[in-house]
């Protein structure tokens, strides 16, 4: 049975922080065993610290390096038998700005990290996945994959990115017998986030600021759920039908009176400036 002793197991990039943190802490709580990957060495030295070293494993993993990525995935499955009850992509970067004041380095980093680590993750978890009945594969994508948002533009197409690839897989899978969906969190506080952003953050409505434990929860939720897009806060499902009804309006009301309107005047006068 390996490490996991028939425990059913998740694997978690991004688990040293924020939401891929709290979904460690959540299904460790609930019995299961947790795979922790992560570029954070130090905080996944905490992490398994905090689990129990027989409770979980953990590895310092690129999720942009297809070889690491098969690596992990193979270290898991001998540490479970061979099985994976949940993959959460989960790992992503942000990295914002005008687009054309953006260096292209900055701009492939996103891509590679938020979108590439996707598929990388995907196509080396899906023997595991395949292998463990009622598996699911579950990616964070964003609030921002509901309507393009400017100063995040290329953050954005790469959730928007990961949002079609789920719904096309959560119809391929089923020939597999994995099941596939995303969750798509608005403003959480997490270290991703540019300081004073929390702080400035409306207290009412789908902008506010989100504890990580609520993706979390999610997380949880959706493994006895056929749902395909989870938003949190719920709220944001209606932002995402506006978007798909009428994205000339909402881009209008982005630009002129939306909650990025001070951003969008500031990120204005300083290219003028």
């Amino acid at each position: 049975m390996g490490q996991a002793n028939g425990r059913q197991c998740i694997f978690i990039t991004g688990a040293a922080s924020g939401m891929g943190l709290e979904t460690a802490r959540l299904f460790h709580a609930k019995g299961w065993f947790v795979g922790g990957y992560d570029v954070n060495g130090v905080g996944l030295v905490a992490l398994e610290k905090e689990l129990g070293a027989e409770n979980c494993i953990v590895r310092k993993l690129d999720v942009t390096d297809k070889s690491a990525y098969d690596h992990a995935v193979a270290t898991f499955g001998e540490a479970t038998g061979g099985q994976m009850d949940i993959l959460f992509n989960n790992a992503g970067i942000g990295r914002g700005g005008l687009f054309e004041q953006m260096p292209f380095e900055d701009i492939m980093a996103v891509v590679n990290v938020n979108f590439i680590g996707v598929l990388n993750g995907i196509h080396a978890a899906l023997p595991l996945l395949k292998a463990t009945r009622n598996a699911l594969c579950f990616t964070t994508s964003s609030s921002s994959a509901t309507y393009g948002m400017p100063g995040i533009a290329v953050y954005s197409a790469t959730k928007h990115a990961v949002k079609g690839l789920t719904e096309a897989l959560s119809i391929e899978f089923r020939l597999i017998g994995v099941r596939a969906a995303d969750v798509l969190p608005g403003l959480i506080d997490t270290p991703i986030l540019p300081p004073g952003t929390v702080e400035n953050a409306p207290k009412e409505g789908m902008f506010r600021a989100i504890p990580p434990v609520e993706v979390a929860n999610v997380v949880w939720e959706a493994y006895g759920s056929d749902q395909l897009h989870w938003y949190v806060p719920p709220e944001l499902a209606e932002l995402d039908k506006m978007a798909g009804n009428a994205p000339e309006l909402v881009r209008d009301q982005i630009a002129g009176s939306g909650p990025l309107a001070p951003l969008l005047k500031e990120m204005e006068a300083a290219a003028k400036g």
